[in-house]
């Protein structure tokens, strides 16, 4: 199992030059809206009706974008996904280089591109297992983390020169870009899933999403652990940003913090692409036990210095987790529900996010900074390490639950061509 394996599989190299420059792409979108909005007269009320037009989209499509993953192959929801959204960035730039457009347009091209990208998630976890053999999964997992992670460093960085220097709708207009480049990669894929012969409601077929979690103690325990986790998270982060500017040093401090989580993300997918224990879930719960070191650093040793190293050693072992959880997923979900279990999961989290964001001002001001800080350490470790109660987690190896699609011929991987899929996974 190695990375080198992974990078010569064309269709895997198709979905990575597509997406690391659709992530850098995606950075300019937030940049560029925020300023165009601004220097067009609005404020934070135009930004947040805008910003909550997406969030409502992709609560009310999550759910929908597993069940047509699951219902065609991945890649054509991907493909039809970029291509909303392409046309939705290019939108937003002509509707701002014609004038000062209305918010209600503003908050209805948002709500097309963050509906559109709500059927592009579940729909990339689920073509992965069909490009890679099974016991490369956490090494191509461990590639996109890192290119991710590389990709938000990167990616503001870029965008902030641009959009300072060149305006907004040239932003959009390199978001919209992105994307197009990320559909042409995804569309020259080979690799295809049969389609299901039958099909029921899309509630029922919602349902049996949520059946299957069910069915797989590791997996409901993982996804009731994750969603206090991000409660948690979502009280971590606006508390984070607030102590930065105030207490820390402002802007700058804020924006070292950031590029150390970066940092730590890049470390955490390298030692994945190294590390490959077979006790998938034993050892990616363990690693997320590192994380609420950042918390607690708040508390102490609570100066600046101490909190970028515990950041950037808290992100890797988050990002070890995040391997090991995607590969477990797609280890031990039938393929023909994968999507739609995925949609579940990013639907928790989504959630329970902005619980946390709204308890954030409460406690914030109830307790002090250390106080709280210290309290989301322990609640995160102990959400965190929950699901380690559970023998089915402590015992799930890799590639062992047999319930996954089978990818690719191994020796197909040695190969410079894409890989054949098995005759379960036929293109349809």
């Amino acid at each position: 199992m190695s990375t080198t394996t992974v990078l010569r599989l064309r269709d895997m190299r198709l979905l990575l030059i597509g997406q690391g420059l659709s992530w850098v792409g995606d950075a300019f979108n937030p940049i560029a809206l925020s300023v165009a909005v601004v220097l067009g007269g609005g404020g934070a009320r135009e930004l947040g009706t805008i910003l909550a037009a997406g969030v409502v989209a992709r609560l009310v499509c999550t759910l929908f974008g597993g069940v047509w993953a699951d219902r065609l192959s991945p890649h054509r929801i991907m493909v039809a996904a970029d291509s909303v959204r392409a046309v939705a960035a290019l939108g937003m730039a002509v509707a701002f280089a014609l004038g000062n457009p209305p918010v209600a347009l503003l908050a209805a091209l948002a709500a097309v591109a963050s509906g559109a990208g709500a059927f592009f998630f579940p729909a990339f976890v689920s073509l992965r297992p069909l490009v890679v053999p099974a016991e490369e999964r956490q090494s191509a997992n461990a590639v996109v983390s890192f290119l991710q992670s590389a990709a938000q460093i990167a990616g503001p960085v870029l965008a902030g020169v641009v959009v300072a220097g060149l305006g907004p709708v040239v932003g959009f207009g390199i978001n919209a870009a992105s994307f197009v480049w990320s559909a042409v990669c995804v569309s020259l894929v080979r690799a295809r899933a049969d389609r299901r012969a039958e099909r029921r409601s899309m509630w029922a077929e919602t349902g049996e999403g949520l059946a299957e979690i069910r069915a797989h103690t590791w997996l409901w325990t993982g996804l009731v652990a994750a969603g206090f986790f991000h409660i948690a998270t979502g009280i971590l982060v606006v508390l984070v940003e607030v102590t930065a500017v105030r207490d820390l040093g402002g802007a700058h401090a804020l924006g070292l913090i950031t590029a150390a989580q970066g940092v730590g993300g890049i470390l955490g997918g390298a030692l994945a692409m190294r590390v490959q224990p077979r006790r998938t879930l034993l050892w990616a719960f363990v690693a997320l036990g590192i994380f609420p070191l950042f918390p607690l650093a708040f508390a102490w040793p609570g100066t600046l210095l101490g909190i970028l190293a515990l950041a950037l050693v808290a992100n890797v072992g988050m990002m070890f987790f995040a391997v090991g959880w995607d590969t477990a997923l797609q280890d031990g979900i039938p393929h023909d529900r994968l999507a739609r279990v995925v949609s579940w999961d990013i639907l928790i989290s989504f959630v329970a996010l902005p619980v946390g964001n709204v308890l954030a001002g409460s406690v914030g001001e109830a307790f002090s900074t250390t106080t709280v800080m210290a309290v989301i350490a322990v609640w995160m470790l102990v959400a965190g390490c929950a699901p380690l109660l559970a023998r089915s987690t402590r015992a799930f190896t890799r590639g062992g639950a047999g319930a996954g699609v089978a990818g690719p011929e191994p020796a197909a991987a040695s190969e410079d061509v894409s890989p054949q899929p098995s005759a379960a996974t036929a293109a349809s």
